[in-house]
């Protein structure tokens, strides 16, 4: 009864357009009338105290340097250092935008910030090389995908922080190499796609301009080469790495570049801290509230009894689990599923002799593919709108690319040698 009455209030304002904080709180309030205990100051306290959690202090700093890098002219050096790479073979713009999703996730860690960086650059190029408008904006969306899991993630820090007993540094690190495996088969399929689109674009630079490009770019790969180096070898925590970044994009655009001033740094500070970090931290604090309430009415249970009968079969349990996550995905946005699922899902897989770092991965891969898959999808209404391309239009030529990332998705599942080798070569 209570599962149904949660899911039930949840669609329900969902389908108002309601922000989604407001709508966890709204469904917070349905569970406290139900469970017949109305305190309105029990909703305060639980908000309060999702949002007094140390590892997520990493949250703004990560926000800002992604923010300023983009503002201090480091994205279009990333693009430019994208292109030189591969942009020279049939389709290089295409290719481009992969490898640049790939060095964004590094640098950003949020797929909305690297959507709309790399759609403001590179989609007026693949209009002026008459690239498929559905087709250019499909293979930016679908590279958005790789914020959420390549360190620095974000997500992996509020997974880190509401589930006790995972290190924020194995989550860094169990994303890295499944994420540029993920890049390589969207590079495979975009192979396919320039044969049958026809496209002959290449891009060429001259032996000086190549050397510039790698000059001006050089800032932009050692960030997280040295945040990534800095945590790994325990010189600072990724709470602390979160500063380092802050620190290091303000040294990199005021003192390198120069292309933006003090003033511009404090825009975009006040615009970082307005518009992204206070959205995500009233997700986790009004998420942390219904928590509570889902907590209360047993519903953790009620959800853990459904998966059950699949815990004797780990690889049957975590495809169940993908399901319920790609679904679930599809009509609410990533940081809220995180907060309420991970703790439910947890004591399950550790009873089934699963991974928890393994299963934190196709986690926040398989809510990452929600960011791009409709009604929700946030990252497809940010590429609509840089690209004036029509909703229909992406999605259509959206579907290879979510077809084969979920296919990564499950081989990942299936093969759980893939991300944990890995994982401990790199710890």
């Amino acid at each position: 009864m209570e599962l149904f009455l949660f899911l039930g209030s949840l669609f329900f304002f969902l389908a108002f357009g309601i922000p989604i904080a407001m709508v966890l709180v709204l469904c917070a309030m349905v569970l406290m009338f139900h469970a017949d205990m109305w305190d309105s100051m029990t909703i305060a306290s639980c908000m309060l105290d999702g949002a007094n959690n140390y590892p997520l202090m990493a949250i703004p700093f990560f926000v800002f340097a992604g923010e300023i890098m983009a503002a201090g002219g480091l994205s279009k050096r990333v693009v430019q250092f994208a292109q030189l790479l591969i942009g020279g073979v049939r389709g290089g713009l295409g290719y481009a935008a992969i490898v640049a999703s790939i060095l964004f996730a590094g640098l950003m860690g949020s797929s909305v910030g690297e959507a709309a960086a790399l759609g403001g650059l590179l989609l007026p190029m693949m209009k002026q090389q008459n690239y498929i408008p559905g087709r250019a904006g499909a293979v930016i969306a679908s590279g958005a995908i790789l914020g959420p899991i390549i360190p620095p993630s974000t997500n992996f820090i509020i997974l880190g922080s509401c589930v006790s007993g995972l290190s924020i540094t194995k989550l860094f690190m169990i994303g890295l190499l499944p994420g540029i495996f993920i890049g390589l088969a969207l590079m495979a399929l975009w192979f396919v796609i320039v044969r049958i689109d026809g496209y002959h674009d290449n891009i060429k630079f001259t032996k000086e301009e190549k050397r510039k490009i790698l000059i001006d770019a050089s800032p932009a790969f050692m960030m997280p080469v040295l945040l990534l180096g800095g945590i790994r070898f325990g010189i600072f925590t990724p709470t602390e790495g979160g500063a380092f970044a802050a620190v290091y994009a303000l040294i990199v655009c005021l003192g390198w570049y120069r292309e933006i001033g003090l003033r511009k740094v404090l825009e975009v500070s006040a615009a970082s801290a307005r518009s992204t970090t206070a959205a995500v931290m009233m997700i986790v604090a009004t998420a942390t509230a219904i928590g509570y309430f889902i907590t209360l009415a047993d519903i953790p249970q009620q959800i853990i009894s459904v998966f059950e009968p699949f815990k004797d079969s780990p690889t049957t349990l975590l495809l169940m689990i993908n399901v319920f996550l790609f679904l679930i995905g599809m009509v609410m946005d990533l940081t809220p599923n995180v907060l309420i699922f991970a703790p439910v899902f947890y004591p399950l897989i550790l009873d089934a002799g699963i991974d928890p770092y393994h299963f934190g991965l196709i986690f926040i891969l398989n809510l990452g593919i929600g960011v791009i898959t409709p009604p929700v999808g946030t990252v497809l209404y940010v590429v609509c709108g840089i690209g004036n391309i029509k909703l229909p239009a992406l999605v259509k030529n959206l579907l290879p690319f979510i077809v084969v990332e979920f296919m990564m998705l499950i081989l990942i599942t299936i093969f759980p040698k893939l991300s944990l080798i890995p994982m401990n070569w790199l710890i």
